[in-house]
């Protein structure tokens, strides 16, 4: 259960965007979803590692110490409110600017940070998801690729369709018909006795608990995990089937359409894993 969120623009609690912003008018920015946990925020160096690269990427001037700043702020804020649990999000836009696409040249960032509360425990298992396979589809923009940008159209898109169906999640595909992610996630597949997860060089988002089981949690099991094209034989294939994101940590996948996934053996392991760093 999570309760209303509370919101500050530039330092300041807010009901409003002041306008103009060219995040809303262009999608001209980033954003980071983090999990607060005792208080405490979860793996925030990781979010500020991805949240910096995508500054670089699209050319915002350097503020990353202002985003910590106001980020540290609102967090104290929560604290004094007495939250423990709960989801924050960090956008960042170009701010406002003339008409037009073109940045203007000496651009002033904009900071948004939004809390909502989730009450209760957290959760010591997962139930498995059922997914659909969206028609949606992930475009292929190398440059764009791995950051969280503030263009989710696709994703809106996909997240309708899993809506309509009454799924937990959707499979999305790239271009060419490659498994990418789901609409809120990374996809690992186990083939054999290894782990594959898809390439994110085209599209897709690199989420920062991909990043955390490729290098810690997997090495910690014995368990390769390997970054490849995957395609639908792929998933045919899978001994298991899960996925990878903020929110959640890690989520075992039932089935798709009349594939089914019974085993958690590595999911398992690896959610002992997630679940220690978190104590």
């Amino acid at each position: 259960m999570s309760t209303p969120s509370v919101i500050w623009v530039d330092g300041e609690c807010a009901s409003s965007l002041p306008l103009p912003d060219r995040g809303l008018e262009f999608g001209d920015g980033l954003f980071e979803t983090l999990l607060l946990e005792h208080g405490e925020p979860l793996y925030l160096d990781l979010h500020w590692q991805r949240l910096e690269r995508g500054l670089q990427v699209l050319g915002f001037p350097h503020c990353l110490p202002e985003v910590d700043a106001r980020f540290r702020t609102a967090l104290d804020e929560l604290l004094a409110r007495g939250w423990s649990r709960g989801l924050m999000r960090i956008t960042v836009t170009r701010g406002g600017g003339p008409r037009g696409y073109a940045p203007p040249p000496e651009a002033s960032v904009r900071i948004v940070v939004s809390a909502t509360e989730l009450l209760g425990a957290g959760e010591d298992t997962v139930s498995p998801a059922a997914l659909v396979v969206a028609q949606s589809r992930w475009g292929s923009q190398p440059q764009l690729a791995g950051i969280k940008h503030c263009n989710r159209l696709e994703q809106v898109l996909a997240a309708a369709e899993k809506q309509r169906a009454g799924a937990d999640e959707a499979l999305m595909l790239g271009q060419g018909g490659q498994l990418v992610s789901v609409t809120a996630g990374n996809l690992f597949l186990r083939l054999g006795n290894e782990l594959h997860t898809p390439s994110l060089e085209e599209c897709g988002i690199a989420g920062t608990r991909r990043r955390l089981l490729m290098e810690r949690w997997a090495p910690a099991i014995g368990v390769t995990v390997r970054e490849s094209r995957l395609e639908w034989s792929d998933l045919e294939s899978a001994r298991e089937v899960f996925y990878s994101n903020s929110r959640w940590g890690l989520r075992p996948v039932s089935g798709l359409g009349e594939l089914r996934w019974a085993s958690q053996e590595i999911y398992r392991a690896l959610y002992r894993q997630y679940r220690g760093d978190r104590a």
